[in-house]
């Protein structure tokens, strides 16, 4: 008599091992063991095509993956020119009556947003925490502040933007946070 095959299913191992076990000839015997290996070839074939196909849909989900955030070492290399934008547009002097600085302000203005634009057709936005609650996932705290008119937790001040990158963080936000309410003295001697 032969072992039923492990890659069947117990149903089919049951129906297979009744049929030969009921008796027979060698010829009926025979035929049982084809049926079984047949059916156990199939199983296998199953389970290969469904494997092949879970490779297929990984390799494709990966490639797409691959697409998508290809760009990211480069943006955040590209980030810290546009912090050195800002940072230039920042230290200008807002009442200068020079035309000269004028235009140079308004040129580094107009570079700065085409760069910003040039980021969000690549799917890389600009996080805005200010006045948002602190996410660890998104910001690093770097200092805390006093700020009795905010929510403790709330994020007061924006150190260095950050970024993500369609659904992914490519750099985190460094911020300041409001802190708690310093909690009262109790006078614990009396």
């Amino acid at each position: 008599m032969t072992e039923p095959q492990p890659n069947l299913n117990d149903e089919e191992n049951a129906a297979v091992s009744a049929e030969i076990s009921e008796g027979g000839t060698a010829a009926e015997n025979s035929e049982n063991e084809a049926a079984l290996q047949i059916a156990s070839l199939k199983d296998q074939v199953l389970r290969a095509l469904a494997e092949a196909e879970n490779t297929r849909r990984r390799a494709q989900k990966e490639r797409e993956e691959t697409a998508k955030y290809a760009v990211a070492n480069f943006a955040r290399e590209m980030l810290n020119v546009s912090d050195n934008f800002r940072r230039a547009l920042d230290a200008t002097p807002k009442d200068n009556n020079d035309p000269a600085l004028k235009n140079l302000i308004t040129g580094i203005d107009a570079t700065e947003r085409q760069l910003q634009a040039t980021l969000e057709r690549f799917g890389i936005k600009k996080l805005e925490p200010l006045g948002q609650p602190f996410d660890p996932n998104f910001h690093r705290v770097m200092i805390e502040v006093d700020a009795p008119d905010q929510t403790p937790g709330t994020v007061t001040q924006v150190l260095q933007a950050g970024y993500v990158i369609h659904d992914r963080l490519l750099r985190e936000a460094l911020v300041a946070v409001a802190k708690g309410a310093a909690q009262p003295k109790v006078d614990a001697s009396a």
